[in-house]
């Protein structure tokens, strides 16, 4: 069984970078296409894979200013070549699954939603889009056209899969398509347990607007209760000048210094809405519990009195209070390490295996 990777692109070190990882890790010798690979910004973890890029990469600029090329991003991923493979596994919030299969092809779809800025989050991704007017005025004229590819594309995938109940609902809003769902992979193993929790909350990971990471700020400053923060993004800079001194900013950390501030803070806060939420996981695989707004992937995670707490809506008064009542003492860190346990990598290797072994059987009975 010969198999292909699709990825939309490496241009970051998010979640869908990580479920990357964890099927190159069950399909070595596998080679992975992409629109762009940026060495600089991409996880190291990809060094020295066999990675395949669109034409995309030989433009200059091209790498650096990726955002530019989204007009050309549909046609760019119809021209990857994946002839003489048996099944092709795309990991996709965008491009990936447009791609173009022989009919003896199976293809995969692991889907981490459908592309936000096309349906979901369009209104709330045209008003953050900081470009002047004629930009903002070529961007809404291309999104419908965008739109139509993008439904265009979804059928083009033989089965789907959903990182999250919350994004199988997505799938079938968007593309009226059926979905299983497999929860992507969190490394457990890297995650250690602490005797007792340090002085401090915590908060972290991509720094981008949609996180509400402006919420943790706002409360921790108000009540002069010690927060860290790390990460980098497009929002950090306005973080950093509406926080007070109990805020602590740490920028960019190892994964070794994540994982000593996970098992060592109060309570990990995820106020967004996210399509699963890997690093509130990991909290838990430190076993500390995550305070979070119950949308999206973290109502499949957070189990209230057990591995966190809920708060009402996304405001500095609603999160202050749960803080302000929060007693983590509550809380068993063996019991929420067991609870994390079921999201581990192998765990997402064993169901990624078995159903796409299932789905090649099945495809070639049909043929």
């Amino acid at each position: 069984m010969k198999i292909a990777l699709v990825h939309d692109h490496l241009v970051q070190d998010g979640g869908a970078e990580r479920v990357l990882a964890a099927l190159q890790g069950l399909y070595p010798d596998s080679p992975t296409y992409v629109l762009f690979h940026d060495r600089e910004r991409a996880n190291p973890v990809f060094n020295g894979k066999d990675i395949r890029t669109s034409f995309l990469q030989r433009i200059p600029l091209g790498v650096k200013h990726y955002q530019w090329f989204l007009p050309l991003m549909p046609a760019a991923v119809e021209r990857l070549d994946l002839t003489g493979y048996d099944v092709v596994i795309s990991s996709s919030s965008g491009f990936a699954k447009g791609v173009l299969t022989k009919p003896g092809t199976v293809h995969i779809c692991y889907c981490h939603t459908p592309t936000r800025y096309l349906w979901s989050d369009t209104h709330s991704y045209l008003a953050d889009l900081r470009r002047g007017r004629l930009v903002k005025a070529a961007v809404h004229a291309l999104l419908p056209r965008l739109r139509l590819w993008d439904r265009v594309a979804a059928d083009r995938v033989d089965q789907f899969i959903a990182n999250s109940r919350t994004v199988r609902d997505r799938i079938r809003k968007y593309y009226r398509r059926d979905a299983a769902v497999i929860y992507p992979p969190v490394e457990v193993s890297k995650f250690a347990v602490a005797d007792r929790p340090g002085d401090y909350y915590l908060i972290g990971g991509r720094v981008a607007h949609y996180k509400r990471f402006d919420v943790a700020v706002d409360t921790f400053s108000r009540l002069g209760i010690p927060l860290k923060v790390y990460g980098v993004g497009p929002a950090l800079d306005g973080l950093r000048a509406r926080a007070r001194k109990h805020v602590e900013f740490l920028g960019r950390v190892s994964d070794e210094e994540k994982a000593e501030l996970h098992r060592n803070c109060i309570a990990f806060l995820h106020p967004q809405e996210e399509d699963f939420g890997i690093t509130a996981v990991e909290t838990m695989a430190a076993g500390r519990p995550v305070i979070a707004f119950p949308r999206g992937g973290a109502t499949e995670t957070v189990i209230p009195g057990l591995s966190g707490e809920f708060i009402d809506e996304q405001s500095w008064e609603s999160l202050g209070d749960v803080v302000l009542r929060f007693k983590p003492e509550r809380y068993d860190p063996q019991a929420i390490r067991r609870h994390a346990e079921q999201f581990s990598t192998g765990r997402f290797q064993e169901a990624m295996r078995a159903f796409v072994l299932e789905q090649y059987r099945a495809y070639a009975d049909r043929r």
